[in-house]
């Protein structure tokens, strides 16, 4: 598989943060990925049932090495994953798969790119067991363990180590101390799919006294003590509805989450949840906009009396997928999410008027009259993506996605944002950069 991009990441990853989301001239402009999979798959009858092997590894090349810029050169863009890797026997599945909790689809209702946002994706796998039972007229329920290491966290921050320009600073989670508990309620009939998902997750921080910015810990961070861990989780509804009026083989996917410190079950991609940092052109005597949106399952400020606090999101995304003739297939998708701090931001017993509290103090500079801060945000995305097949096992693509950034700040600041951003006065301001274009 060889795929190109343009104004974005590999895979279709809009300018949402780093350098492409700077716009600076270290951006790439274009990037391009090559890849093959080698897939092992065996089924062997038992006197017990099948069992089934599953692997799948994959040889990648992305250039340039990574997705931004190769700081010090120690890249060479080459990388070996392993996807799928698991064992089926009796109903159960042992292995690094796909969660109980996710939809068939994943991540990818009608979409090529790995970064529609708005719901759970774990199309590459997670270490889990889980148990399917058949119930008959297509009825299924399946309940598991994930490892929340790699899929399920986002970051938790400990705001006593501060908040940077773009509203982020050091991941203050604690080591894992429990799975994440998953199941779904599955119909699966000739007219499509519905489905009912469940998900704990535990939101455990490491210590009070951490290291500023890094979240790295200190000599004193033991004898500090730490919050008390809190259980999140999140709950989705999804439905598939097939062989609609418009042709033959057309279908409608589409899934809605709510998750309370379990953010990653809303801004999932195909690694980690990204946060968000953009800028563009500005007036009011700015040097630029700002637009910027922090990714947490929680925060905490230690020696408060709540502890963690839960931050809630939600999101929808779908995707219409056509076909013109058995050659020509096409899909118009997208997504919304929301990620919600609670209470307001002159309260600070409240998850907001702790997070702006913190954003204030280390972000000193000269404001606005019209200042205010909200962390609250939200992100939309539309696109299309069309396909042609004209021999089998032999298909080119053509994808366009748009992005939008919905932030809640206003006014304008003096702020130092990473360099080679210069430290002077931005506008807050909603972002919307050029759409993302990609080829396969």
């Amino acid at each position: 598989m060889s795929v190109i991009e343009f104004n974005g990441g590999p895979y279709d990853q809009p300018a949402w943060n780093g350098d492409l989301g700077q716009q600076n001239r270290y951006r790439d402009y274009f990037a391009s990925r090559s890849r093959m999979a080698l897939t092992v798959d065996t089924r062997t009858a038992t006197e017990y049932g099948v069992v089934r092997t599953f692997g799948q590894l994959d040889w990648s090349f992305t250039s340039p090495s990574g997705s931004f810029r190769d700081v010090g050169g120690t890249g060479n863009g080459q990388q070996i994953n392993t996807e799928y890797l698991f064992i089926q026997f009796a109903g159960f599945t042992f292995g690094k798969s796909s969660s109980a909790y996710s939809t068939p689809w994943n991540g990818f209702p009608g979409n090529i790119s790995s970064n529609l946002l708005g719901g759970n994706n774990t199309d590459t796998g997670v270490n889990n067991i889980q148990y399917t039972a058949q119930f008959g007229n297509g009825v299924s329920g399946s309940i598991g363990l994930d490892d929340p290491t790699v899929w399920d966290r986002t970051a938790l921050f400990n705001l006593s180590t501060g908040l940077n320009a773009v509203g982020t600073t050091g991941n203050a989670y604690g080591g894992v101390r429990a799975p994440d508990i998953v199941g779904n309620i599955r119909i699966d009939q000739a007219w499509g799919l519905f489905q009912i998902s469940a998900a704990g997750h535990l939101v455990d921080g490491s210590y009070n006294t951490l290291t500023a910015s890094t979240a790295a810990p200190t000599a004193l961070s033991e004898i500090s003590g730490h919050p008390e861990d809190k259980w999140g989780g999140s709950v989705m509804a999804a439905l598939n509805i097939k062989n609609i009026p418009t042709g033959a083989g057309d279908e409608i996917k589409i899934d809605a989450t709510y998750a309370k410190g379990d953010t990653k079950n809303v801004i999932s991609t195909s690694g980690a949840s990204p946060n968000f940092a953009m800028f563009s052109g500005s007036g009011n005597g700015a040097y630029q906009s700002i637009g910027f949106g922090a990714t947490t399952d929680g925060v905490y400020l230690p020696g408060s009396a709540d502890g963690i606090k839960l931050t809630e999101a939600y999101g929808v995304r779908g995707a219409f997928n056509h076909n013109w003739d058995p050659y020509w297939p096409s899909s118009l998708f997208g997504s919304y999410s929301a990620v919600r701090y609670g209470g307001n931001s002159a309260d600070i017993t409240t998850t907001k008027g702790a997070y702006c509290a913190a954003y204030v103090a280390n972000n000193a500079g000269a404001k606005s009259p019209d200042f205010s801060c909200n962390p609250d945000f939200n992100v939309s995305q539309l696109g299309v993506v069309t396909r042609w097949t004209p021999v089998k096992n032999l298909t080119f693509s053509a994808e366009v996605m748009w992005f939008h950034l919905d932030q809640k700040f206003t006014g304008t600041s003096v702020l130092g944002p990473t360099a080679p951003k210069p430290a002077t006065v931005y506008e807050f301001k909603d972002q919307t950069p050029c759409p993302s274009t990609f080829l396969a």
